[in-house]
């Protein structure tokens, strides 16, 4: 700042003195003073100025605009200069102008808006779309058209639409060159994707300057190129590219704004340098159709036929229109708010006034902050469509069209807004709708890229600098089948992940120069987390082998599509259980061997009862009965029972019990013939459940990530992990076993572990794997080689490559386990619980049944029992038992008899009554009674 106001200093000397100085005009003045500041010697600068005079002509033939006020625009050429630009600035501001229109460069408009800010005087510019360009920090600077931060964000959105993810950036090394490409980074950002390339050029760069920079370019890894230059480059750098080479096949080139305004105001190009732009994408601001924009367009080559100048209609001309229309209108609601024109002295620079430097001659607008907020109030509809500011002093609604350059013309592809992203369909069809940005919403019509190919380019290739891939490989010191390094030599490997990588890089479509490098010192395993950190650091390019991918490790680098599926497992010793004498005993549990033997008794009892009122098989002495009861309830296990069954109920209970007999005898002679036939092997420990709730120590390989799993996710202490490094060394502490300083288990891969046992039948894996997890190759994230290497191994994996290496690599095992199996549980009570049950509810049933209806038919054939009280509860039960007890058929048998002797009493007592009889009828009946109970 400090040289800036020496440079002012300089350009006051003069001492000019302002006739607007402590003045009060009327509050509406005839005529208000505006400056425009443009660069005459430019395609902008020209078009420009005649759309700022078409509006002065405008709004000074429509009284009610100004309400009778004329509006006068001086108008003062930058010449594109900085230098120029503050000497007219400072011009303007020792007259009594209200406002400026302009500058038209962002260079410029840095320095000046430093004055604009001091002087409280609004700076309005169409054309300086440098993002820094903030109203916080320039309070005072009003951007009338879209921000390079919405056309940056179009751009980031086009390449994420392509799934590109690195771009060149080409630009002027300036305030407008630099601070556009920043906003594109952090667009870029946003979207995961990347700068990966600044190529900054010098404003006043020559052709031979584009060429140095264009070769270093083409020596990069990507082939997506955005320039952001100005009208007058831009045309230079294509013409060099076109020279290079680098307008064909494989390429991108996206154009800022500058490409769409010459391809509007130059008019047809030579076909030389349309040669040059064929393919290239660029941007143009959007304006929507409407009355006011047809007339202006229809006026226009009157109006540049009076200027003497020729040029076509461009969006700049539109808004240069509009901003004269807005400050128009916000100067018209100043004076309606009682504003005035008048001016006063700086302080600041009467205390900075010395010698013959008169700087008092620059003076404050007091009504400027008054304007100011009238300017952010206007909305309006202009000739660019609806017009206004949002709360962050940006313009409403900012959109582009996307436009395509091919053969001698150019088309139009899509648009782009920030209200809804990529479109086919105008932005203004849309604001009516729910905004939609899902990717499947984001559209644009198919583009002919350089090399007239509509295929979308890949977007990079490997950078033809001579630089190769530092490509790290661990130099493990154990399971060297997977990765080891060739003994003699520091960069040759060999192994099952070597062959694979080879394999599939050898499957793209483009040469890899990549160099290997050990990681790690042979004797000791490398810690993979560390080898993926130094990926990230820059250190290594890629790295390659036995690296499993965890959830930490996807967090830092990008991994390919897994090779090789290994996750965690435990290893652990097992005993062979051989046959023995009572091996017939082992197929069920103590408990299943009791539950089973309580069921045959009590079905064999539960039939009993049920027939033995019926059955004569189940009557008989006490000591046949007992023996009849054992026998047929163990003989129905072969089904060898030769006792009937009649009763219905009975003949239930015995139909489901066999069904449960027939079950237990199937699962118990399968058990046993497994038992008996394959070798098995048995541990104490029985998967990763029973080794986390011991307290034994537990091996782990070392620079695994096991040991961050089994401390961080299954909580177990650290003091329990064993680290050990070579597959001696697992042997050993297996061996050894927690007793002598060993340990119980290993916990590892997969991959590594049935490698181990290959050749070590007394050990085995025993539970499920506890993890899923896959072994890949890691790449920088965003990296697309990644994805093209994952591409490879699936094609690996579908023509039976990828197992083809691993039968070479990993089948030669000289101990198999196709035999053996781990000892598995034995049949359980729980596993048999629904039949059991089952049929313990069927008997119950039954029983249940069985005891109602003999209960009815005892109170049937004994009433008197019921009616006389005074007999014994004893003596009741004994004559119920008695009843129960009694065969069924001697029951109906004695029934019937006393049914025949009632009816007998009944003609007695008929007889006795005929005849006069005077013999006692009870005593005949008590006779009758006697007799009968001897003769039974």
């Amino acid at each position: 700042m400090r040289l800036f106001w020496t440079l002012t200093l300089i350009f006051l000397y003069n001492g000019h003195s302002s006739e607007g100085v402590n003045s009060t005009l009327s509050a509406r003045p005839k005529i208000v003073n505006v400056g425009c500041m443009l660069s005459f010697n430019t395609v902008v600068g020209k078009i420009t100025k005649v759309a700022v005079e078409a509006a002065v002509e405008d709004i000074n033939s429509n009284p009610s605009v100004l309400g009778g006020t004329k509006l006068n625009v001086a108008t003062l050429d930058s010449n594109s200069s900085g230098f120029l630009g503050i000497v007219e600035a400072i011009r303007f501001m020792e007259t009594d102008i209200m406002a400026i229109i302009g500058p038209q460069s962002s260079v410029i408009a840095h320095v000046v808006s430093n004055i604009a800010n001091e002087l409280q005087v609004p700076l309005l510019s169409f054309a300086a779309t440098d993002p820094t360009l903030s109203s916080l920090q320039y309070p005072f600077f009003v951007r009338t058209s879209p921000s390079d931060m919405f056309q940056m964000a179009a751009i980031a959105e086009i390449i994420d639409h392509y799934e590109w993810r690195e771009v060149i950036a080409i630009y002027i090394d300036d305030d407008f060159g630099r601070n556009g490409i920043a906003a594109l980074a952090d667009q870029l950002a946003k979207r995961r994707c990347s700068i990966s390339y600044k190529a900054a050029m010098k404003p006043e760069a020559t052709v031979d300057d584009a060429r140095d920079v264009l070769v270093q370019v083409a020596l990069r890894e990507s082939r997506i190129m955005v320039v952001h230059t100005y009208p007058s480059k831009g045309l230079d750098i294509f013409s060099m590219a076109r020279y290079l080479g680098m307008i064909d096949n494989g390429y991108v080139w996206i154009a800022t704004h500058w490409l769409s305004t010459i391809l509007d105001t130059a008019g047809p190009l030579p076909p030389d340098k349309k040669e040059n732009l064929d393919g290239a994408i660029t941007l143009r601001i959007h304006t929507p159709d409407s009355e006011l924009k047809k007339k202006f367009v229809s006026r226009w080559s009157n109006l540049t036929g009076k200027a003497g100048i020729t040029g076509g209609m461009s969006t700049y001309a539109l808004y240069a229109y509009d901003t004269v229309w807005l400050l128009a209108r916000a100067i018209n609601e100043f004076f309606n708010q009682g504003g005035n024109i008048s001016f006063s002295k700086d302080p600041r620079l009467i205390e900075q006034n010395s010698g013959s430097l008169n700087l008092d001659s620059m003076s404050i607008f007091d009504g400027g902050k008054l304007l100011l907020d009238n300017i952010y109030k206007v909305n309006m509809t202009g000739v660019t469509g609806p017009y206004g500011f949002t709360s962050d002093r940006n313009l409403f609604r900012p959109a582009f069209e996307v436009i395509n350059v091919v053969g001698t013309g150019f088309r139009k592809v899509g648009y782009w807004c920030n209200y809804s992203g990529l479109s086919i369909v105008p932005p203004e069809t849309l604001y009516s709708k729910p905004p939609n940005r899902s990717s499947s919403n984001q559209q644009l019509h198919s583009i002919i890229w350089p090399g007239q190919t509509t295929e979308k380019p890949r977007g990079w290739v490997f950078p033809n600098n001579g630089r190769q891939l530092k490509i790290a490989v661990p130099n493990r010191a154990s399971f060297r089948e997977f990765v080891g390094r060739v003994p003699g030599t520091t960069d040759s490997f060999r192994g099952y992940c070597i062959e694979v990588f080879t394999t599939a890089i050898n499957l793209l479509p483009y040469a890899v120069p990549y160099k290997l490098l050990a990681f790690g010192d042979g004797h000791n395993n490398p810690e993979d987390t560390e080898l993926v950190r130094l990926i990230t650091a820059g250190v290594y390019d890629a790295a390659i082998g036995d690296i499993a991918i965890t959830t930490n490790r996807t967090k830092m680098v990008d991994f390919t599509q897994p090779y090789i599926e290994s996750g965690l497992v435990v290893v652990a010793p097992v005993k062979q259980q051989n046959s023995n004498a009572w091996a017939f005993l082992r197929p069920f549990t103590r408990r299943m061997w009791f539950i089973t033997g309580v069921f045959f008794l009590v079905v064999g009892t539960v039939i009993w009862i049920l027939e033995h009122r019926l059955n004569d098989d189940f009557r008989g002495p006490p000591s046949k009965q007992v023996v009849t009861v054992l026998w047929f309830s163990f003989s129905t296990l072969f089904n060898a029972h030769r006792e009937n069954t009649v009763s219905t109920l009975g003949r239930i209970v015995l139909l489901i019990w066999l069904f449960v007999v027939l079950i237990i005898n199937s699962s118990y002679t399968a058990s046993l013939t497994s038992i008996l036939t394959v070798q098995r092997l048995s541990s104490p420990i029985t998967g990763i459940e029973s080794l986390v709730n011991t307290k034994d120590p537990i091996g782990y390989q070392l620079g695994s990530f096991a040991r961050n799993y089994l401390i961080e996710e299954l909580g177990i202490h650290e003091s329990r992990l064993v680290p050990l490094n070579l597959p001696e060394d697992y042997a050993k502490a297996l061996k050894d076993g927690p007793s002598h300083g060993g340990v119980a288990a290993i916990v590892d891969e997969r991959a590594y572990m049935e490698l181990f046992l290959s050749t070590r039948c007394q050990f085995s894996i025993l539970g499920q794997e506890f993890t899923k997890n896959g072994w890949g190759f890691a790449f920088p994230r965003d990296s697309p080689l990644a994805v093209d290497m994952s591409t490879a191994i699936l094609k690996l994996s579908e023509n039976g490559e990828l197992q083809r290496i691993h039968d070479k690599w990993l089948s030669g095992i000289a101990c198999t386990s196709q035999n053996t199996k781990l000892e598995v549980d034995r049949l359980q009570l729980k596993s048999f619980s629904g039949l059991f049950f089952l049929c313990g509810l069927a008997c119950f049933l039954a029983l249940l049944i069985y005891f109602v209806m003999i209960t009815c038919q005892y109170c049937h054939y004994y009433p008197e029992s019921e009616s006389s009280g005074g007999s014994s509860r004893s003596g009741r039960l004994q004559t119920f038992l008695s009843f129960a007890d009694e065969k069924e058929e001697s029951v109906r048998s004695r029934s019937k008899r006393r049914q025949l002797d009632a009816t007998s009493v009944r003609s007695v007592d008929q007889d006795a009554s005929v005849n006069g009889s005077r013999i006692d009828r009870s005593e005949i009946y008590s006779n009758r009674v006697v007799s009968f109970g001897e003769s039974v």
